[in-house]
């Protein structure tokens, strides 16, 4: 069976995964771009970035994957459902390139979108949704794109495999946290911690026996 993979997922020291005041012009809150800086200075994400720990880290991102659910709040502002014409935060051609279920409780019919992305939008739990991403990945795996609320369910239900946590040095003080009622989840996974020399740790969750 296909793997539920998350990675790049960048939290603050304390604990948020997007910031508060989420809005059309503030897709992370007031936390902006600071919890994805680290990503945006990598090779991976532009040509010229660096090539360090980062970079091998960000890399990860796209080989295997053959299908992605996110959260509502990763597709697009609040409300975003309110605008039959919306097409979400990523621009013409996001950089998902494939199948991309979005998890909510507004319905809508498919969008295709440039490089292969194809958004679809259902109201289901993390069960049938991972099983329905899983037919659309053909025995690829499926990444959980986010946002928080999204993993810890997804963690909460033990469905994910693996588990790439970028620990970024910043306190965000509020917004959408991700460890909240996860007490004991490491017992379920090997951890391993890498530094950075940006300060980042990244931090995986790697389920036994896989």
């Amino acid at each position: 069976m296909s793997l539920a993979r998350v990675h790049n997922f960048s939290i603050s020291l304390d604990g948020f995964g997007a910031g508060e005041g989420q809005s059309h012009d503030a897709h992370f809150g007031h936390a902006g771009d600071r919890l994805h800086e680290w990503l945006f200075a990598t090779r991976w994400w532009q040509p010229g970035g660096s090539g360090g720990v980062d970079h091998v880290f960000a890399q990860e991102h796209r080989p295997g994957i053959g299908a992605e659910i996110m959260g509502a709040g990763k597709f697009g502002h609040p409300g975003w459902h309110e605008d039959p014409e919306w097409k979400g935060a990523w621009g013409p051609n996001p950089p998902f390139h494939t199948p991309v279920f979005v998890l909510t409780h507004h319905p809508r019919p498919p969008i295709e979108m440039e490089g292969g992305t194809t958004f679809h939008f259902i109201d289901a739990s993390p069960a049938e949704a991972l099983e329905t991403a899983r037919k659309a990945a053909d025995g690829q795996d499926v990444r959980i794109g986010g946002g928080p609320t999204t993993i810890r369910d997804f963690l909460a239900a033990g469905l994910v495999d693996y588990l790439h946590i970028a620990v970024v040095p910043i306190l965000l003080g509020r917004g959408m946290r991700l460890w909240n009622g996860l007490e004991g989840l490491e017992k379920d996974y090997a951890v391993e911690a890498t530094s950075s020399p940006s300060g980042v740790t990244h931090v995986t969750f790697t389920r036994a026996g896989i």
